[in-house]
């Protein structure tokens, strides 16, 4: 689809109780155009009587939604997955205005996410107890899951459609209602998914859509007698200040982090398909993925040739609007993301590195970015500690394997680690000793339905994904019964 046909004027409205609504005050948003910092619309500004009326909505309907049957559920999950799928012609170009991906990354954010729909729908139908044996004759012990209430779920930028989908479905399947935060930066392709749940038959109030301001409205739902969970998607620092509002409120949460994941390549690995695989992954959706390989750590007798191939990688990569067929990576978010990155990459350079690829702005209309490479980067940098979030690749060599394992594990993120090794005892070894809460060995195996999604240490806790995708929005209750 070319952007000619897509609808450039946005007024994406809150979902309260079943429907759609401006504010109650009237403020708005503006939204713009990554690719050519053009205002594209209007997204509506909740007062803090929305949010409550939002939160209210959710506990009402939570009490018919909690009794609905996990199949008849499932079949609601399932019709939302269809409507999305149904919709990916109208909904990608979307995505790609508000947030700048390429078409086809859209299309596959899309399909993906239905796939998630799926999954969680079918999870919701597993949702089992169990019965213990008694210390008594005739005593039944048993243990049996309830969902946990109205959630609260707060979403990114980066991947509007796919993190809205995570939380919400899980949610709708474990029979919880939700209050979601959508993101203001990416406002409409995220509330076509809220529509689909809604168009799908999913009662009023079970699921509610609000924008504004975020601080009020984590706060707000936080504190909110109604609101019984919360799950986060975002940076480490926000998390955390988060997670002490919800201790102080005794509300359960589950946080996806930040990350700042390594990747270690050894001498015996496939060099041409760690290049191709690695490329792929750090430059697509311009590297704004939390998930995405930043520290890459190869081992000396590869070193040059793998940073030659990555560098000519890198710069063979078409920068451009997301319309265009050609384009492979898009702009970046904002503004504020252009800047970190000149900040990163020179204070790197400062600081004895090496620029190999990119490192500059693209223009002066869109917040377009090279796809950069520096080299021998000292580990008092800051793209060597803090998250880059962006088309910016680390490429240092190391030594022996202890020696990477020590890098890896240095910082106090570990969501997500990638390595390339032809050694099935260096394979294990990385498996046993990276901590990290996924490793994805000789291929880019992360983020499917079927497998869990989140981290360890400061990259957050819960899961996102698998069979323990419903858990975190469950409680255990017991009956003893004699």
């Amino acid at each position: 689809m070319s952007l000619s046909a897509v609808e450039t004027t946005l007024d994406v409205k809150l979902m309260i109780d079943g429907k759609q609504r401006d504010g109650s005050d009237g403020r708005t948003l503006s939204v713009l155009n990554p690719a050519t910092e053009e205002t594209i619309g209007i997204v509506a500004h909740a007062a803090a009587s929305d949010i409550d009326e939002a939160a209210w909505a959710a506990d009402k309907a939570f009490r018919s939604w909690r009794t609905t049957t996990a199949y008849e559920r499932c079949k609601l999950l399932r019709a939302a997955a269809a409507l999305l799928r149904e919709r990916m012609g109208r909904i990608a170009p979307l995505l790609t205005l508000e947030q700048g991906k390429p078409l086809s990354e859209a299309e596959a954010e899309i399909r993906g996410s239905a796939d998630f729909i799926d999954w969680l729908a079918e999870e919701g139908r597993r949702t089992y107890g169990v019965v213990v044996p008694g210390q008594l004759p005739n005593v039944r012990q048993i243990t049996f899951r309830e969902p946990i209430g109205p959630v609260a779920t707060f979403t990114p930028w980066n991947f509007p459609i796919n993190a809205v989908v995570r939380k919400v479905a899980a949610a709708l399947a474990a029979g919880c209602t939700v209050v979601a935060k959508g993101n203001e930066e990416t406002p409409a392709s995220g509330a076509e998914v809220i529509q689909a749940f809604v168009d799908a038959g999913v009662p009023g109030g079970v699921v509610n859509l609000v924008y504004g301001d975020p601080a009020e409205i984590s706060s707000s739902l936080i504190r909110h007698p109604a609101i019984r969970k919360l799950s986060f998607t975002g940076s480490t620092a926000v998390g955390k200040h988060l997670a002490s509002l919800c201790g102080a409120h005794m509300k359960r949460t589950s946080m996806e982090l930040g990350g700042h994941a390594p990747v270690i390549v050894t001498n015996d690995a496939d060099i041409p398909n760690a290049i191709r695989l690695l490329s792929f992954q750090k430059y697509r959706a311009a590297g704004q993925i939390c998930i995405s390989p930043t520290r890459f750590l190869i081992q000396e007798e590869v070193y040059g040739a793998f940073l030659d191939g990555f560098v000519e990688s890198a710069r063979a990569i078409k920068v451009g609007n997301g319309f265009d067929p050609q384009t492979k990576m898009g702009p970046l978010a904002n503004g504020r993301r252009v800047h970190a990155l000149e900040e990163m990459v020179s204070d790197a350079v400062q600081r004895g590195a090496e620029l190999e690829a990119g490192g500059h702005r693209i223009g002066k209309k869109g917040f377009f970015f090279e796809p950069t490479v520096i080299a021998n980067v000292p580990a008092t940098a800051r793209v060597m500690n803090e998250e880059p979030f962006g088309p910016l690749a680390v490429v240092n060599s190391f030594a022996t394997l202890d020696e990477a394992i020590e890098e890896a594990n240095r910082l106090p993120y570990g969501l997500a680690a990638y390595a390339h090794t032809g050694s099935l005892k260096t394979a294990q070894e990385l498996m046993a000793r990276v901590e990290a809460g996924m490793l994805t060995l000789n291929q880019n195996g992360l983020s499917f339905p079927e497998v869990t999604f989140g981290g360890v240490k400061d990259s957050g806790y819960g899961s996102e994904g698998g069979p323990e995708a419903i858990e975190p929005y469950l409680v255990n209750r017991f009956v003893s019964l004699g």
